[in-house]
Formats: C-alpha cells, sequence, structure tokens
C-alpha cells in the first residue's frame, strides 16, 4: 500500500504532463466506448424493427430508401402505390400477411401512420391507456409521442402536411382524436401516431369519406361493391410476411419485374447498411487506437525521464531496503493509477457523448440510442487501459529494477 501511495505522490508531482497523459487516455477509451455503445443499441434497434417483416413493397425508387422510410421511418417514401395492386398483392400463395402503410402527415414532427390493427399485434404492442382505433379519425400515439407532446386520451389534434420536419399546412378541419396510449416497447412504434388507413383518405380529400372503406380486414374481404363506388385509393407502401422462406427467392422478383411496385428485402437492405455505418464505426476505432498509441508512448516517454530523473530516490530506496522488485513496482503502480483513472473517465465521457447524441436523435424522432445502458463488451475497456499502461511502463520499470545503486553512489 506504501508503494502505491508513493506511486500516486510521484504521478501528480508532474501535474501538467500527468494531465496530458491522462487525457489522451481517456479519449481514445471514450472514442472505443462510444462505438460499442452506438453500434450495439442501432443493431438491436435494427433486429427488433425488422422482426418477422420479410418484404416491404412500395413505389418504384430505392430499395434502401423503401426500408428506412416503410420500416424505421427515417426517411421519405419514394411514392405511392395503388390499393388494387396492394389487393391483389396480398391474394398472391406466398403472402402470408400484408399490413398496408399509408404516410404523408405529422404532428409536432411526429409521423402519423394510416395502418390496420395488425400492425399492432406484428410488434405485439401493450396499451398503457385506452384502445385501438375503432373507426376513422381516432388515433393511437405511442410512448415517445404521448410523453413529448403530453396529450391523453380524448385529447384532438390537428396533422401537419408533409414528412420533412415541418413547413407543411394544417389539415385544420380534420381532427384526429385520441383513442390510446401504447406501452413503451423500445422499437420504432414509440415515435409514431397510428391510425386506421381510411383517416389518411379522409383527411387528403376534399369531401369526407364514409366510415365503410374498401381496406381489407383481417380475413381478407375488400367489399368490392363499395369499392366500385370509391375513387381510385393510393397507400405509401406494404410490410409482408412470407408463407414460406422459399418465397424469398421468388417473390421479390415476380414484385419488380411483373407490377408496377418495387420490393426490396430489409435483411438485404440492413446488411448493406450496416456495412456502411462499420466504416464509420471503423474509423473511429481507428482514431482511439492512435490516441490510445500516442498516450502510450507518452507515457513511456514520460515514465523514462522520470528514471532518470528520480534516480536519486531510487537509489536512496534501495538504500533504506526496498527490493529492486519493489522500485520496479513504483514505476508500474505509477502507469496503473493512469490507467484505472482513465478508465473511468473514459467510460464516463463515452457514456454521455452517446447520451448526447442519442438527445439530438430524439429530437430528431430517429433511431433510439442511450447513454444509460451498459454493453458487456465494456468490461475490455478497463483491460485495454490496463494493458497499455503496461506495456508503456515496461521498459522503464525494468531500467529501474537494474539501477546499480554503488555505481550511482560513487558517481555522486
Amino acid at each position: 500500500m506504501k508503494t502505491v501511495a508513493l506511486a500516486f505522490r510521484y504521478l501528480w508531482s508532474r501535474p501538467l504532463q500527468a494531465l496530458l497523459n491522462l487525457l489522451m487516455l481517456t479519449l481514445g477509451l471514450a472514442s472505443i466506448t462510444f462505438v460499442l455503445l452506438a453500434s450495439e443499441q442501432i443493431d438491436r434497434a435494427f433486429q427488433r424493427d425488422l422482426a418477422g417483416i420479410d418484404l416491404v413493397v412500395g413505389a418504384k425508387g430505392s430499395p434502401m430508401q423503401l426500408i428506412l422510410a416503410g420500416v424505421f421511418h427515417i426517411d421519405v417514401p419514394p411514392g405511392n402505390i395503388s390499393l388494387q395492386d396492394a389487393q391483389e398483392l396480398r391474394k398472391h400463395p406466398q403472402v402470408a400477411q400484408l399490413i398496408p402503410l399509408s404516410m404523408g402527415d405529422t404532428f409536432r414532427g411526429f409521423r402519423i401512420v394510416g395502418t390496420t390493427v395488425d400492425y399492432l399485434e406484428h410488434y405485439k404492442m401493450a396499451f398503457a391507456q385506452g384502445q385501438a382505433w375503432v373507426r376513422p379519425m381516432e388515433a393511437v400515439l405511442g410512448a415517445q409521442v404521448a410523453r413529448s407532446t403530453g396529450m391523453v386520451l380524448g385529447d384532438t389534434f390537428v396533422g401537419s402536411h408533409g414528412l420533412g420536419g415541418g413547413g407543411g399546412h394544417d389539415h385544420g378541419e380534420n381532427l384526429y382524436r385520441i383513442k390510446g396510449v401504447l406501452a413503451p416497447c423500445g422499437c420504432v412504434a414509440d415515435r409514431l401516431i397510428l391510425t386506421a388507413t381510411e383517416s389518411v383518405w379522409q383527411v387528403h380529400e376534399k369531401a369526407p369519406m364514409p366510415v365503410a372503406a374498401p381496406m381489407p380486414d383481417a380475413a381478407g374481404d375488400t367489399h368490392e361493391a363499395h369499392a366500385a363506388q370509391e375513387p381510385p385509393r393510393e397507400i405509401t407502401m406494404a410490410l409482408i410476411t412470407y408463407k414460406s422462406p422459399l418465397a424469398a427467392a421468388t417473390l421479390p422478383r415476380w414484385v419488380n419485374s411483373s407490377t408496377r411496385m418495387q420490393a426490396a428485402a430489409p435483411a438485404l437492405e440492413v446488411s448493406r447498411l450496416l456495412r456502411l455505418l462499420g466504416v464509420g464505426s471503423e474509423v473511429l476505432r481507428g482514431v482511439g487506437a492512435v490516441l490510445l498509441f500516442t498516450a502510450a508512448l507518452s507515457v513511456f516517454i514520460a515514465l523514462w525521464n522520470a528514471v532518470r530523473e528520480r534516480r536519486e530516490d531510487l537509489a536512496m530506496l534501495r538504500m533504506l531496503g526496498a527490493t529492486p522488485t519493489k522500485v520496479a513496482a513504483l514505476l508500474l503502480s505509477e502507469a496503473l493509477w493512469l490507467a484505472l483513472l482513465a478508465s473511468v473517465l473514459g467510460l464516463a465521457a463515452g457514456h454521455g457523448l452517446t447520451a448526447l447524441v442519442g438527445y439530438m436523435l430524439e429530437a430528431q424522432h430517429s433511431l433510439p440510442i442511450s447513454g444509460r445502458i451498459w454493453v458487456p463488451a465494456e468490461a475490455w475497456i478497463p483491460v485495454a487501459a490496463v494493458g497499455v499502461a503496461t506495456l508503456a511502463a515496461l521498459i522503464p520499470s525494468v531500467t529501474a529494477y537494474r539501477i546499480d545503486v554503488a555505481q550511482l553512489l560513487n558517481a555522486r
């Protein structure tokens, strides 16, 4: 314990140099911590939001755009598709379930999505308050929407046109009434306002439409007699679940070649997206590694100079009975003090940076990232710090171990 305490005093005998070494170690560890936290949470969010969705069908355009807009709701969809085309696709023998999505409006930055109750059942959503919509112009709020807006059951609101974050005109003649509030799920539904598809049609038409609508129900009925009297309907896209894995080999190709729609496979597009994000994470890891290497070099130089400056002190310790091992341990303990302090500060800074990025993303109603969680890979952060410090202190410690007391005293 005396060796450890003495090493701490020696470390802060040169405060500016100690702070510089500590800062570089902390920055390196913080950047690696941030990459671990962000990548882990992004992977979890993608896996959670993609659960059970085998195919996304929408207007011709970018497949990646379809996935980002239809599954994660962080992009603008390429356009609309015909409701009739979606109904025909629903009857395809390889389609087990088709969930329609209709978008185009927001409320205080949160997207209003027209769909069916199948969407709630797909994500196994539970209600904190109220229930699902029964008729058009009734809405269900995600947990984050309710928390941010402060709205409760029975409140009414007006949607604004556009998905670009504001600036669109209000649909003042069409009021949504809150019918339910969802319990937090940690999924994309937390930041959505869900309503019936007929609500979106009604808002964007001059004349109010009747309650009955030609959308297919859970049994697949299309109410064809009534649909014949209605103008052509459109939806934005559809989420599809296969009846068997074999559909993945033929259905997307059939949709792209034989219909006016485009099919995008979420697994394929998300893998491509993660590869793109992986380039950024590798760059951040590389920056962290460079900072750690620079810190190790700085610590090595500092300890090497310390051995030269403290030769008389080390010789005095040897004369007072300290063994060569204890003298070497003094230098090593000094480096380990740096590693311990940098680990604590690096982890704290990494979590703080993640929380800041999460706050910015939440303000944009994007992917949820939090600095309050811990991932198993973070256990390697202190190990990396100790490894860097030990390598940096190895040669100075061996030099201190080999100090010849008699030769040093004769030189004096």
